[in-house]
This record gives C-alpha cells, structure tokens and sequence, in this order.
C-alpha cells in the first residue's frame, strides 16, 4: 500500500514510467504552481515561470517578477490602457 501522504491527489501527481527492466511503475512528482493571471482581464501572464513552489521560493526575485509598473500583477495590453486612461484624466 502506498504511504498516506501520497494517497492524496492535491500536491503530489502520478506519473508511469517505464523502468529499465521493463515494468511500468507510478511515481509521485509534485504538481506544478498555477499559470499566473492577469488581475483585470484573466489572461495567463507571459515572461513567469511555471514549477513546484519549492523551485520557485529559490529563485532570483528579478526572475519571478516582471520588470515594469504593475509586473507580474497585470498584463502589458492592460497596463497600457491603464496608463492612457491616466494621461486623458490628467490632461
């Protein structure tokens, strides 16, 4: 029987692999994070990667962010209606 904390579907997913010997085993990775989405219109976010959280804490903040205003929060396309939409109010 496999172990109780495998058992569970949410954080870890079953993937066959086929060993060198020939029999076909389950094993267990972890599920990638969601595609990040863009707070306005739900678009999947371009330039972030996706991979298990434990990958992501380690890397770099200039690679798990985009280097702009709004970054990893909001899409370029609507980021760039925003920033018009403020040059009209301001003007």
């Amino acid at each position: 029987m496999v172990s109780p904390g495998l058992r569970s579907r949410k954080r870890y997913r079953r993937v066959k692999v086929r060993t060198p010997g020939g029999k076909t085993v389950t094993h267990y990775r972890e599920r990638n994070r969601n595609i990040d989405k863009c707070a306005v219109c739900k678009k999947p976010l371009r330039g972030l990667p996706r991979m298990t959280n434990r990958k992501f804490k380690n890397l770099n903040k200039t690679k798990k962010t985009i280097d702009r205003p709004y970054g990893g929060y909001m899409c370029h396309i609507c980021l760039s209606k925003k920033i018009l939409e403020e040059k009209v109010l301001n003007n």
